[in-house]
């Protein structure tokens, strides 16, 4: 009771951040750090054996290993027939050395040929790992797509990811807020993606530093669950610590009867309990922006940042620095539409879902690439290309001259070796565009699957709207 009034305090309303933040706070630090529980760990073979190697150097042991988990997927080979080897010299150590790491410690490993095997970000909700509330993290800075589930994900370093195993909790320091509600509709073709890009080109590539970042709004609500996935993905390209989506019946519809996820009365205590996740009202924010949904068209990114996004028909802005102009080879005022591509690329774990493959699919089928045009689709998970398979989509990508991959990372970067000639102009669904990500000297637009399906046919930069 507050004191001299005879009513009952009222709970400070609160964002979906401070309710999970809270719920899992151990101790309290000054400076608004805290001492976190973490729940769940993911692992991958680039950075998986370092830490773990050297958490059994020390002499201590993973705390609980049925809450770690492990995957090849950075730079295992997506070719067909694929083995340890990788295309990236000595990668075959970092596969086999994690695999040997994760069995000593009795951590679940989606080894290269396993049927669970793919990217993190698309097995962990795939297989109902990641459920809303829970704390995760992994040494990606991707890891925010999990937080489309409603839970609070984000990326860590090597060094925490050992102590996080050792102990169950992780040292962080308290963010801001940040809410970014997507009023209105979206238009058709329009996608998650071009929404992502559309916000990071009106805010800057650093607008979301030091916020967990909350998407809220009608446009975001109507979004399927890969859609959402999508829309937090790149929150990391925005400089967010994560980005987050109170989970909804659309979340628990998707989620319920997934391995990991709760069965059973565990499960309907699990979504009574789910259904408080969410901002309640009068909770404040740090910062807000609005967007409107029915505003946004097909966006194309430009330069060698997310930031530098256009819409598909529009033209290079004037101002940037020389450098970028001359890395991408584009000349301010220059319409990006009908620029010449080398090569289309369908993958990653920003779009490389069943979902995403329907959209590019859909375009494609009864056309061909352009002459010229190396094609690849890598879906995101082995689930991902059974799926795909029984419904015919692999078919209508080889088809039309795309080649038809394994899973994993594949040619968002670098790091596992393959890439495209240095000088390459490549259209492609991942979520960086910075110079030499896909290869020395590539230039590289990101944009979603639907612009880069159709770009592939024409043989440059095209609009996808209009295309039956």
């Amino acid at each position: 009771m507050t004191p001299g009034c005879g009513r009952p305090t009222l709970p400070e309303p609160r964002t979906l951040f401070a309710k999970i933040w809270d719920a899992h706070v151990i101790a309290p630090l000054g400076d608004d750090g805290a001492i976190l529980a973490i729940d769940r760990i993911f692992l991958h073979e680039r950075t998986g054996a370092a830490a773990l190697n050297a958490l059994a150097e020390a002499g201590r042991k993973v705390a609980d290993p049925s809450r770690v988990f492990a995957v090849t997927d950075h730079i295992v080979d997506t070719r067909p027939g694929r083995t340890d080897q990788t295309l990236m010299p000595g990668g075959q150590a970092f596969i086999t050395e994690t695999r040997a790491a994760t069995k000593a410690a009795g951590i679940r490993l989606f080894d290269v040929n396993d049927p669970d095997q793919g990217i993190v970000h698309v097995i962990s909700p795939e297989l109902g790992i990641v459920l809303p509330g829970v704390t995760l993290i992994a040494p990606d800075s991707h890891s925010c797509t999990q937080g489309a589930l409603g839970a609070l994900a984000w990326g860590i370093g090597s060094s925490e990811a050992e102590h996080a195993m050792a102990t169950g909790t992780l040292r962080m320091k308290r963010p801001s807020t940040m809410r970014v509600t997507f009023d209105g509709r979206l238009a058709p073709v329009v996608s998650p993606k071009d929404m992502i890009l559309a916000l990071i080109a009106a805010h800057g590539a650093g607008g979301g530093a030091g916020h967990a970042i909350e998407f809220a709004g009608g446009a975001v609500e109507a979004l399927s669950m890969e859609g959402r996935m999508t829309l937090c993905n790149m929150a990391t390209e925005f400089a967010a610590m994560t980005g987050m989506i109170a989970p909804d019946q659309t979340c628990f519809d998707w989620l319920k009867g997934r391995r990991y996820a709760p069965s059973g009365a565990m499960w309907d205590r699990a979504v009574a309990s789910w259904r408080s996740l969410r901002t309640d009202a009068g909770a404040r924010f740090d910062r807000e922006i609005y967007m409107d949904a029915a505003s946004i068209a097909p966006m194309v990114s430009w330069g060698t940042s997310p930031e530098h996004s256009i819409p598909v028909d529009g033209t290079v802005p004037q101002g940037s620095s020389p450098q970028v102009h001359d890395y991408i080879g584009l000349a301010p005022g220059q319409p990006v539409s009908g620029v010449p591509i080398d090569a289309a690329f369908i993958g990653s774990c920003t779009n490389a879902r069943l979902s995403d493959l329907r959209v590019a699919a859909a375009i494609l089928k009864g056309r061909k690439v352009a002459k010229g045009v190396k094609a690849l689709c890598v879906p995101g998970s082995m689930q991902v290309r059974r799926d795909a398979e029984a419904e015919g989509l692999d078919k209508i990508f080889i088809e039309a001259g795309f080649e038809w991959r394994m899973s994993g990372c594949s040619l968002c970067f670098y790091a596992g070796g393959e890439g495209f000639p240095s000088g390459a102009r490549v259209i492609s669904t991942t979520n960086r565009n910075f110079e030499g990500r896909q290869g020395p000297g590539v230039r590289t637009h990101i944009a979603s699957p639907a612009t880069v399906a159709a770009s592939a046919l024409a043989g440059c930069i095209a609009d996808p709207r209009g295309i039956a």
